[in-house]
């Protein structure tokens, strides 16, 4: 297994080349590695796995209930749920089956009730069920005055999205996938029977090409010759609260879903927190992840209505993700046979719960294109190091602390992370390219004080661990 930051790719031609790690392509690597015999590489432009739109989303494990009926979408999002609740299961990824509240606040959206459970049932959802007021209030207690109903979606859960990509790549490295990290693809040629991929670390070579690029997937597309689709970034910006306003929210609860998205909601977090957001603005600037005034005064705004007194809890963090949003409520997955190529784009706010699915399409269309496929086989199962809150976390696990006191020396206090759980992080299969990443992995500084007191020692133990060779 090999995982690189720097340096020449390896002499020879791949078999198949994954550009983008990402949940998607991530999965995909994960899934071509179950086929013996296949020389793979992953390659990222940034230093970590799940750096862009991966590491920044509202954490949701969806049903597709209000998928467009009949879409592609539809269908992996309704299959990679179950693969990946499963998946999540054998793995440690933190799950929690919440369910979700769509919620009406006045006599528009309740009328428009119906109808989206009737699409529920169109995408095989069946589980739905239309609530009234009273049912309503009973079951979230705290909702603003106002709500006039709401649909009941139990399937809906909150999932860790971090631990999801790490896991993908984990096993997708230690079955042989070659992880180039800092390799950015700035052009494509051809090489007789092969792609030459001309990248920020020099020139890769490959039979075969998948294009999981995520925000950046249509300009790797252009690279081929292509413009089926332009990826447009919609910026959604939220608001993090503190764990003690977890109490507050049982359910996810959402608005009813425009032509922009599934609107602002107000959703738990597996670590404990709750989001308000997000927002949803066209950018022409596929890097601005920044926040904005306005946009979390709007947030604000909406979030008082929904549930008031959350605006009176301490707020731990803000952020923004930029979603691969294109011209078609769909995604744009095709395949190139002449070219051996396929492009996994357009995958927007669904795309980690239906990766899995996402990855077994991808690989039938490259069969389809030629590639040889040997009977796949069950990879070695991995086993996450757990980061929600509902899960036994390692300072409160006497066993692991007796045979190891590491895991009982607290360095981030408040989100209680061990010295342990740092060490572990820093020796992985995949160790973090940043203290960013070493904090997506152990939630180091991810706290109410973002860092203040255990800042400079978190950041020591990375240097020191970058020091050794394993960070």
């Amino acid at each position: 297994m090999a995982v690189t930051r720097r340096g020449a790719p390896p002499d020879g031609t791949y078999d198949v080349t994954v550009i983008g790690a990402g949940v998607v392509g991530t999965a995909v690597a994960r899934e071509l590695a179950r086929h013996p015999g296949l020389r793979i590489a992953l390659v990222e432009a940034a230093d970590d796995v799940g750096e862009g739109t991966s590491k920044a989303n509202t954490a949701i494990l969806h049903t597709g209930f209000d998928a467009v009926p009949g879409s592609l979408e539809s269908r992996l999002v309704r299959e990679g749920q179950a693969m990946l609740a499963a998946y999540a299961a054998e793995s440690g990824i933190p799950v929690e089956p919440v369910g979700a509240l769509l919620v009406a606040w006045d006599d528009e959206q309740l009328a428009a009730l119906p109808e989206l459970l009737a699409k529920a049932e169109r995408n095989g959802y069946h589980a739905a069920r239309l609530l009234g007021p009273a049912e309503v209030w009973a079951r979230e207690p705290h909702l603003g005055p106002g709500a006039l109903g709401a649909l009941d979606v139990p399937g809906e859960s909150i999932i860790c999205p971090w631990s999801t990509t790490l896991a993908y790549a984990t096993q997708a490295v230690r079955a042989g996938v070659d992880l180039l990290l800092n390799c950015r693809v700035q052009q494509v040629g051809s090489l007789g029977e092969a792609h030459r991929l001309t990248t920020s670390r020099g020139v890769l070579r490959t039979r075969y090409l998948v294009n999981a690029a995520g925000l950046h997937a249509d300009t790797v597309d252009r690279l081929l010759g292509h413009d089926a689709f332009t990826v447009t970034p919609r910026r959604g910006q939220l608001i993090v609260y503190d764990t003690l306003a977890r109490d507050l929210v049982r359910h996810i609860l959402l608005p009813v879903p425009t032509a922009l998205g599934k609107g602002v909601l107000v959703a738990p977090t597996v670590y404990g927190n709750v989001l308000l957001g997000p927002t949803a603005e066209e950018v022409d600037d596929k890097s601005a992840t920044g926040t904005t005034a306005e946009g979390i005064a709007a947030l604000r705004e909406k979030g008082r209505r929904i549930l008031p007194e959350l605006l009176d809890e301490e707020v731990t963090a803000v952020y923004a993700g930029l979603r691969a949003a294109t011209d078609q409520d769909d995604y744009r997955i095709s395949a190139h046979k002449e070219q051996r190529y396929v492009t996994v784009g357009g995958i927007r706010s669904t795309g980690l719960t239906a990766s899995m699915a996402i990855a077994a399409h991808v690989t039938e269309l490259l069969a389809g294109t030629g590639l040889d496929l040997s009977e796949p086989r069950d990879l070695e199962p991995v086993r996450m190091p757990n980061l929600g809150e509902a899960f036994p976390r390692p300072y409160r696990r006497a066993d692991l602390i007796a045979a190891d006191p590491a895991y009982g020396e607290i360095v981030c206090h408040c989100e209680h992370v061990t010295r342990g759980e740092i060490r572990d992080a820093l020796a992985a299969t995949i160790p973090p390219g940043s203290p960013d990443g070493l904090r997506r992995r152990t939630r180091a500084r991810n706290g109410r004080c973002q860092g203040f007191y255990c800042g400079a020692e978190v950041r020591e133990l990375y240097e020191r661990g970058a020091e050794m060779g394993t960070g």
